[in-house]
């Protein structure tokens, strides 16, 4: 199947009463084990490319290329959208910009999302504090004709602190009255607890991104496999084979949270 635009995709979501994940890539190796693990969960897809993991990819043109021949050859049959990441501004800024960026996408058929509201911890550079998103400013943005909006709830990218106080579903809750039926969305989802993944899903959440997560378990599996020697073993050096308990450990991490959004099984309901 052709890559899709993921506005019906988070549209059957929200309605439907799950989330889809957006799972970033960062190269070959990502971008093949999410896309066979959706394949395998008979989920939609988001695949999530950021401005340094575009660099770092060698530009879009590499990347495109890239998914939509793993794609072709992998016959994956599940609907695929790839989201590129957006950056963060003050309101005023925000509002200008997303005005020119709806148009432009919209001409070409490609879906928008906007952020309103800090998001905590890093991202490529750009540091949030975390706090909430007023519910106003983001009715102000949603009415700018996007087609979904990321707000924040008190989530953070990266790693959650010990002294984490949780998400506002107080905010949410608001947010949503003001919003209506915008899929909204969840940046920073990895270490949140199940019970409030589910609640926020419930509140109206239809897209929840996670990145750091498979990071942390391709990290984890890949050194495990050179803290036993195994590269030392035979031809263990070859990188297919080094980088095989990495990919293996996304694919568990990208089922474990398909299950979790509830998107098993929904790709074409």
């Amino acid at each position: 199947m052709a890559l899709v635009s993921a506005t019906e995709m988070l549209q059957k979501a929200k309605a439907g009463h799950y989330a889809v994940g957006q799972f970033n890539i960062n190269n070959l190796e990502w971008t093949k084990a999410i896309l066979l693990t959706a394949q395998e969960c008979n989920s939609p897809v988001i695949l999530g490319v950021s401005e340094g993991a575009g660099k770092y990819m060698g530009g879009y043109d590499v990347i495109m290329g890239m998914v939509n021949g793993m794609i072709k050859d992998q016959n994956i049959t599940v609907p695929v959208a790839v989201h590129l990441d957006h950056g963060s501004y003050d309101h005023e800024e925000n509002i200008e910009k997303t005005k020119i960026l709806v148009n432009a996408a919209h001409v070409n058929g490609v879906s928008i999302e906007a952020e309103v509201g800090s998001i905590g911890g890093e991202e490529d550079g750009v540091i949030g504090m975390g706090e909430c998103a007023d519910p106003a400013q983001c009715k102000q943005v949603a009415d700018l004709g996007v087609d979904f909006l990321a707000a924040g709830i008190g989530n953070i990218h990266g790693k959650y602190p010990e002294n984490w106080a949780g998400l506002s579903f107080e905010t949410l809750d608001a947010i949503q009255a003001k919003t209506g039926d915008m899929p909204l969305v969840l940046h920073g989802g990895t270490g949140i607890p199940a019970d409030m993944i589910k609640k926020a899903i419930a509140l109206g959440v239809a897209k929840i991104n996670v990145n750091t997560e498979c990071q942390l378990a391709f990290q984890e599996a890949t050194r495990k496999y050179i803290e036993e020697g195994k590269d030392l073993q035979g031809k263990g050096f070859d990188p297919r084979k080094l980088l095989a308990p990495g990919a293996e450990a996304i694919k568990a991490t990208v089922k474990e949270k398909m299950e979790l959004f509830g998107s098993v099984g929904k790709a074409f309901n």
